[in-house]
């Protein structure tokens, strides 16, 4: 076990620590430059492809919409609560500036990952839709690249399905445990029940769940924040000052100052929004589309909510609040939150909070799950294999839920998401003129007149596309 987590830990440092973050930074600059700013020019079209008519005909697909709050569900978690505190925590509020800076770029980021998820998605057997990283490497890069798609299913699987949603569990435990005082055994055990009711239904039933649950999660907690707000509305233009001065050194919150707030900001920030780890377009390529360009617009809208609304909801109740005090660690996490809302509006915001983390831990379960189980049908066709997955994603969650040390069991989650992140950038890198070929075709046919855009799959001719994906789209 000592020689695994420091083979491991080894890993996440030559991963988190010096290569990652950088690579993920830089070719979304890049990325947003060489596409013209591509996520401000469709920033408003964001809000309205995806309500689009031209519903599927097909029941593989799942909708638009449907494929974006699935993706807002499983961005949107602890992180946004617990890893929000631990950034200001630790990089001063100047981390929440740069927070900021890194969701604007990773839209573009998530727009071409999303995009090319869409292009080369596959037909199934069932009449369902299987994309994603493995997907666009195998198909956009060739056979002689499969190699690198199985690396990156194996990690899909150990870190999201198994690791987080054993985190999850525990999150989710932990919460009900200290404000409601329910034995982490119930916990796990109702959590399992229900994620087994819903996995057991395939991402149909999936999207049909976020498709109710998401809303109420972030209405529910934007409505809350916006009443902070409301209560402190003439500090607002204070913090935002105070924000900015942090962020580039002009005022120091913390040791390391400036060079601390940038740490901060940007990991969490990637942490929470995933645009660039290739997650996020597991999901995207089973949606209803006439265009890939379309899914990838929709899909920028969740690294939006993700970060600039619900990320930005939790900084301003911390910073409004008096608990938060720059330089000092004893009170961080979730628990900076909490008694930072409390602080607000009352100790009946601990129960509110303690219902938030279930319904972003709960989404981000059956999320986690979907991505493994989209990693598995790449590397096995046999049911069983994924009724196998299912039950082991039960278990896993009953274990997190009642494992105080659940942290330190799955060890290996970071390091090994680490890994297909570098995985995805590289093909990402690869397969971009493919994604400008894509962009430029939107565009010309937008500026031609076409409200929207439809692909045609003869022109594409040259890739291996498989047409029976795009047989519905008129």
């Amino acid at each position: 076990m000592e020689l695994l987590e420091t083979l491991f830990g080894y890993i996440g440092d030559v991963t988190w620590g010096w290569s990652l973050i950088p690579f993920l930074v830089i070719l979304g600059i890049f990325f947003t430059l060489i596409s013209g700013l591509v996520q401000f020019q469709f920033f408003g079209r964001m809000f309205r492809v995806f309500t689009a008519g031209g519903q599927p005909e097909s029941a593989g697909h799942i909708s638009s919409r449907e494929a974006l709050l699935v993706s807002v569900g499983g961005r949107v978690g602890g992180g946004n609560i617990a890893g929000v505190a631990v950034a200001i925590t630790l990089g001063g509020p100047g981390a929440v500036f740069w927070m900021w800076a890194i969701a604007l770029v990773g839209m573009a980021t998530s727009l071409f990952e999303c995009s090319l998820a869409q292009l080369f998605k596959e037909s199934q057997k069932d009449g369902t839709y299987r994309g994603g990283p493995a997907r666009y490497i195998t198909h956009g890069l060739g056979q002689q690249f499969r190699w690198l798609a199985v690396l990156y299913s194996v990690c899909l699987i150990a870190s999201f399905a198994l690791g987080f949603n054993a985190f999850q569990g525990n999150t989710v435990a932990a919460a009900a445990q200290d404000s409601l005082g329910i034995d982490r055994m119930w916990t796990g055990i109702g959590l399992a029940i229900l994620t087994g009711f819903i996995v057991f239904g395939g991402i149909k039933r999936i999207a049909k769940v976020a498709d109710v649950v998401i809303p109420v999660m972030a209405i529910g907690y934007i409505g809350m924040a916006l009443i902070v707000i409301a209560i402190n509305i003439t500090e607002i233009p204070e913090i935002i000052a105070m924000i900015v001065k942090n962020a580039f050194g002009i005022e120091e919150a913390v040791g390391g100052g400036m060079g601390a707030a940038v740490a901060q900001g940007l990991r969490r920030g990637l942490f929470s929004n995933e645009a660039g780890l290739g997650s996020a377009p597991n999901v995207a390529a089973v949606a209803y589309v006439r265009h890939p360009i379309s899914q990838g617009i929709v899909q920028s809208l969740s690294v939006f909510i993700d970060t600039i609304i619900i990320c930005s909801c939790t900084a301003f109740i911390i910073l409004l609040g008096d608990v938060y005090v720059p330089g000092a660690e004893d009170v961080n996490g979730v628990v900076l939150t909490q008694q930072s809302l409390v602080s607000h509006v009352g100790e009946w915001a601990q129960y509110f909070l303690t219902f938030a983390i279930l319904l972003f831990s709960f989404s981000s379960i059956i999320y986690n799950y979907y991505l493994g189980e989209n990693a598995l049908s790449f590397l096995t066709s046999k049911p069983v294999a994924i009724n196998v997955l299912r039950v082991c994603v039960m278990g896993l969650v009953l274990i997190g839920a009642t494992a105080p040390a659940a942290t330190s069991v799955f060890f290996f989650s970071d390091p090994m998401m680490g890994i297909l992140a570098i995985v995805n950038l590289i093909a990402l890198t690869m397969l971009f003129p493919i994604g400008m070929r894509l962009l430029n075709d939107y565009r010309k046919q937008l500026k031609s007149g076409v409200e929207h855009p439809v692909l045609d799959v003869e022109q594409y001719s040259d890739l291996n596309i498989d047409p029976e994906s795009w047989k519905d789209v008129k």
